[in-house]
């Protein structure tokens, strides 16, 4: 009976394993920031330190940009122009730290969502709820990972007229 429980565990562990890597690998995924040139010259340093990502399958392939910052200095300055790059009316996601996604952790920083790049869909919300990621899928927004050091709330300003959507405190 224990040798059958022992197996039984075992291939439902490979089952699970399997479809983790099935899921990265419908993902494209380079270790430096792949973001249009037409974003603020600004955030050009960043580029060395980001991670993107493009999936999951064609013809949906969401870009998805991923700043990690380990200095508080650094983020500040890189925040007025992390804006700039979100469709007007879109909404800040806050997180909370660490945020593990797609094999990285981000324990500070910014995660940057944006639609296909050849798409006829136009920038704009769908219909729905303004705290449903949903409704914004076809738009650029932020996700900001918050860990109150380096991505400090006190510290920054955030767009009085922008949807703050506080998942921080959320259970998953």
């Amino acid at each position: 009976m224990n040798r059958r429980a022992f197996l039984l565990a075992g291939m439902a562990g490979m089952a699970v394993l399997s479809l983790g890597r099935m899921a990265r690998a419908l993902y494209e995924v380079a270790n430096e920031g792949l973001w249009p040139k037409t974003w603020p010259k600004e955030l050009e340093p960043l580029r060395k330190q980001a991670r993107t990502l493009v999936g999951p399958l064609a013809p949906y392939m969401f870009q998805y940009y991923e700043i990690p910052f380990t200095k508080r200095e650094e983020f500040e300055a890189a925040w007025p122009h992390l804006l700039k790059v979100t469709t007007k009316g879109a909404p800040i996601f806050l997180v909370r730290s660490p945020n593990r996604w797609m094999g990285a952790t981000l324990a500070a920083g910014v995660r940057v969502h944006s639609p296909p790049k050849d798409t006829l869909q136009p920038e704009a919300p769908l219909p729905g709820k303004p705290a449903d990621r949903e409704t914004w899928k076809w738009t650029n927004y932020i996700e900001l990972v918050v860990d109150g050091q380096i991505v400090d709330l006190n510290r920054i300003a955030l767009p009085a007229e922008t949807p703050i959507v506080d998942e921080r405190f959320v259970a998953k």
